[in-house]
């Protein structure tokens, strides 16, 4: 039997599972990372030690969602920049789409578990942006839709 401390660890079998749960349905795979200094992500990205990665093929060339570490180059702001998460940093992966997805305890090394803040849970919030109205145009009216049927459209740009 191995040593290694995550030998046994299921996290990378769930994670490959989770991903490509998400690609058969046709949703797009984000993985949540804790950012630390094993982990090579572009930092200016990074917002409050963590950063959130599109990890779907559509967005990644050359992926490898080993036992170890996940691997894949991407491209942000249009620059080309390789990426390796160790795979005790990946708190969570899910779906785009609908946030049905996983998540994994977080470990300060491979055998130690981080206790978790008495506070309460972080939640995203929304806040109010304010958009340039037409000349006329009152607060009470929904805003004119961009496209001909009223859906948003799509522009794929490589």
């Amino acid at each position: 039997m191995l040593n290694a401390p995550d030998a046994s660890s299921t996290r990378p079998y769930l994670l490959r599972a989770m991903h490509e749960w998400c690609t058969d349905t046709g949703f797009t795979p984000y993985v949540a990372v804790f950012v630390d200094e094993t982990v090579q992500v572009p930092m200016e990205y990074v917002k409050n030690g963590e950063i959130v990665l599109n990890v779907g093929y559509d967005a990644t060339a050359g992926m490898t969602l080993g036992n170890e570490f996940i691997e894949f180059k991407a491209r942000f702001g249009g620059v080309p920049r390789e990426i390796i998460i160790p795979i005790n940093r990946v708190m969570a992966i899910y779906a785009r789409e609908n946030g049905q997805g996983m998540s994994f305890p977080m470990t300060t090394s491979s055998d130690a578990v981080v206790v978790p803040k008495k506070s309460a849970p972080v939640r995203p919030a929304l806040s109010a942006v304010e958009t340039p109205h037409a000349e006329g145009a009152s607060d009470d009216e929904p805003p004119a839709p961009t496209s001909p049927a009223g859906r948003p459209t799509l522009k794929r740009v490589k």
